[in-house]
């Protein structure tokens, strides 16, 4: 029984890449009807992970997965609890709706079914990331959802604006991805574990590790990265260069929240902590007054709603890491209301383009008439993100301030805050979800109507799901937000919070930032007038300080490729040799390691000391070649002697592959110096020549004094009679050396004949140029030109 249950749960998190698999198919014979078929994908995982409602709501665990790499503790596991189920409820619901909008928003698109792939990806990468228990699946599913939001922001990649936007979004979600792997790898080395099921019992480990601060610095990297928190926000609103499809999901339910989830993750292991409680409520503070505020300045509909995205973050941030009573369910509850609420907006804002053809805010007006469905669901949508009542907003903003209000200087100053952020943000919704639809008729560059079933259902089910998420209460905080808000917390906790509001401080400060809204609201145009004046004055953002990070990366690696890479191989040569004479050499004589020479041996046979000479004449003869061709004939002689004295001395195995590979490669190179050219070319300096003789018995002697060293330590049978043993059982081969060669070490041995066909393919190339060169220069023509050449060189 539990296997099957873990098959499920393996085909659930996998589902998503197999509808991006089939989404260009089921695309090319449906078209935008795909959709229906595609939105099961999600759907069957929503209705698989809802089945854990109960057994969470009772304060159980779900894990299991498979085990990868047993000597590394490895696995492919998977962990549910409150706050990953109530993730992967998110992002599968709203995926199922979005697939829906996806099939409405882009219809007629050539490429649609990419389209289709594309999010489907995005889906199961960003589930991968919340489900994920070992470390090593988290950090494979954070990057995916790197490179496949990479994918879907430049999706319509003929333009710049969203190549540079994609280009940005990669560069910092990616370098954060690294910090993080860092700081995993921290975590694992400071505890010994590498499942996030079982970090959650070494708090205390980990807190009191020396190595706290440097593993907490590297995680809120990788955080702040990706969840856009000052001064890492620019890339998430210019992210909006994506289909409206792809800004629903990523600011409702999937990638920027992935920074968040992480911290509430990490929370109950390392939190409550000094650092803990000053970075995240310091940096969540900024983002959120910057966000809210850049949000004002904003007439584009989306531009507006991403702002106040990152604005949420923020105080998302900022409510993880407060440490009060009340931040962890305030935190839980904003999350919730806030993937509700942000992907209806974004859909309607995405339906008002669609169907007026604009989405500036100052040319749309009069729309509820045409478009009343859509009016319906941006309402709600803006009363929940206002924080009203009776939508589920409303009781996140009551928790908010309740977490906030106290009255030593810290509280109130975080209080002040989230009171400016939160009438902005006021102010915000309601100018998307009024504006374009309240007062006289204008103009648009389409003749607006009310959108397909495929386009509003989405937005109308999340906003009413806000409704009623608030009046059912009691159902939403006994299998949703109190589970996560225990999970968050590492202990149990209960949320309470109902459409009764806290009577007291926390509904005073909730009607001061409804009467500071309206205020904003009424005079938006002079508001957004002043903030744009503001942000002259302070000059250039981090938006533009990337752009100049990117040109100085670009002009630094174009000076170091300049110096580095020159193109002469020579130089590529000699340092290569360089730096291994140098690290074979430089160590031994340093630390006195030097091994001792051994005595010259005294029973070594005549015929035995002949193979030797010739090996010494043979390598000789190569030093002494006036020509190519001479030097490869030569060096055939020394590998001839080496191979023998191998079968002298016991290695009955070595000498088949050492001369069939020896006599493959001389054969090609004299195969090749037929086409080449075999005069002596070498143009070196006296100098030169000392300088290269040098590098060469340096390089040797280090090889030399590396072997002696290794002959003289202790040796160990353990391979020896392990390759003994298994080499006729398992490989079904005689000859050792060609079993290691091509079985136990088959992948190293593939890789260097891929080095030898590339080599191969390089001589061949050269060949055809010269074999074209020649023909060339045979043409009358050419020898024409050729004499008068001639001619004038004798002038």
């Amino acid at each position: 029984m539990l296997e099957d249950a873990a098959a499920v749960t393996l085909m659930a998190m996998l589902l998503p890449f197999a509808g991006a698999l089939l989404a260009p198919f089921l695309t090319a014979r449906l078209g935008h009807n795909a959709a229906w078929l595609l939105a099961l994908v999600p759907a069957f995982a929503f209705v698989h992970f809802a089945g854990f409602l109960p057994e969470i709501a009772a304060g159980e665990v779900v894990t299991g997965g498979y085990v990868w790499v047993p000597s590394l503790n490895l696995s492919f596991s998977w962990f549910l609890d409150g706050l990953s189920l109530t993730f992967a409820l998110l992002i599968t619901g709203i995926g199922t709706l979005i697939v829906l909008y996806s099939g409405g928003y882009m219809k007629g698109h050539a490429q649609q079914g990419r389209f289709f792939s594309f999010i489907l990806m995005f889906m199961g990468s960003m589930l991968g990331v919340v489900v994920s228990d070992s470390f090593l699946m988290l950090f494979v599913f954070w990057e995916l959802t790197s490179i496949t939001s990479f994918l879907l922001i430049g999706f319509d990649h003929g333009r710049e604006a969203s190549r540079r936007a994609a280009l940005q979004a990669l560069v910092v979600t990616g370098g954060g991805g690294l910090l993080l792997l860092a700081g995993l790898i921290f975590l694992w080395n400071m505890t010994g574990l590498t499942q996030l099921s079982l970090l959650l019992h070494s708090g205390e480990l980990l807190r009191e590790s020396p190595f706290y601060a440097a593993a907490l610095f590297l995680v809120l990297g990788g955080a702040f990265t990706k969840s856009a928190q000052f001064p890492f926000h620019f890339w998430l609103p210019n992210a909006m260069e994506a289909p409206t499809p792809v800004s629903a999901y990523l600011h409702s339910a999937t990638m920027v929240k992935a920074g968040v989830y992480l911290l509430m993750r990490l929370n109950p292991v390392m939190g409550d902590t000094p650092a803990w409680e000053i970075l995240l409520p310091f940096f969540g503070g900024i983002t959120l007054l910057v966000g809210a505020v850049l949000a004002i300045r904003q007439s584009d509909l989306k531009l507006m709603l991403a702002y106040t995205t990152v604005a949420s973050l923020g105080l998302l941030v900022m409510l993880t890491g407060f440490g009060s009573p009340y931040a962890i369910e305030a935190a839980v509850l904003y999350l919730v209301a806030h993937s509700l609420f942000k992907g209806a907006l974004f859909m309607v804002a995405g339906i008002i383009d669609h169907e007026a053809g604009t989405r500036d805010v100052t040319k749309l007006g009069g729309l509820r008439s045409a478009m009343p469905i859509t009016f319906v669901a941006a309402l709600f949508a803006a009363i929940s993100m206002a924080g009203l009542p009776p939508f589920f907003g409303f009781l996140a903003k009551e928790e908010i301030y309740a977490a906030l209000a106290g009255p030593d200087p810290r509280s109130v100053v975080f209080t002040i805050v989230a009171i400016i952020g939160n009438a902005l943000m006021f102010v915000i919704a309601f100018a998307v979800a009024l504006k374009p639809f309240l007062g006289a008729k204008v103009e648009t560059p389409k003749h607006a109507h009310e959108g397909p079933v495929l386009l509003w259902l989405g937005p109308l089910v999340l906003s009413l799901l806000g409704l009623a998420a608030a009046l059912f209460s009691a159902v939403a905080h006994a299998y949703v937000t109190s589970p996560m808000a225990s999970a968050v917390a590492g202990e149990a906790a209960t949320v309470t919070i109902s459409l009764v509001p806290h009577i007291g401080l926390p509904l005073a400060l909730s009607l001061l930032t409804v009467v500071l809204g309206i205020l904003v609201f009424l005079g938006l145009d002079r508001a957004r007038s002043a903030v744009t004046r503001l942000l002259d004055v302070l000059g250039p953002g981090p938006d533009r300080g990337f752009d100049h990070f990117i040109a100085g990366l670009v002009r630094l690696s174009w000076r170091v490729t300049k110096v580095i890479q020159n193109g002469r191989l020579e130089v590529y040569v000699t340092v290569t040799f360089l730096l291994l004479a140098f690290v074979l050499l430089v160590p031994p004589v340093l630390n006195g390691e030097l091994p001792e020479m051994p005595a010259w041996p005294s029973d070594v046979r005549f015929h035995e000391l002949a193979f030797f000479v010739i090996a010494v004449v043979g390598l000789i003869a190569v030093l002494a070649a006036r020509d190519r061709l001479t030097a490869i004939v030569s060096l055939g002689i020394q590998g001839f002697a080496v191979a023998v004295i191998f079968l002298l001395f016991g290695a009955r195995t070595c000498p088949s592959p050492s001369s069939w590979s020896r006599r493959c490669r001389s054969s090609s190179w004299r195969w090749s110096a037929t086409w080449l050219r075999l005069s002596p070319s070498d143009h070196r300096t006296f100098g030169e020549f000392l300088l290269d003789a040098a590098i060469a018995i340096a390089g040797g002697l280090g090889f030399a004094l590396l072997l002696l060293k290794s002959t003289q330590a202790p040796f160990s049978t353990t391979l020896t009679d392990f390759f003994n043993a298994y080499s006729k059982v398992i490989a079904h081969g005689a000859n050792v050396v060609n079993v290691i060669i091509v079985d136990f070490r088959g992948t190293d041995t593939l890789g260097e004949i891929s080095v030898v066909m590339i080599t191969g393919l390089a001589i061949l190339a050269l060949i055809r140029i010269r074999v074209v060169s020649v023909a060339a220069a045979q043409t009358p023509v050419a020898r024409l030109e050729g004499r008068n050449a001639e001619k004038e060189l004798r002038k």
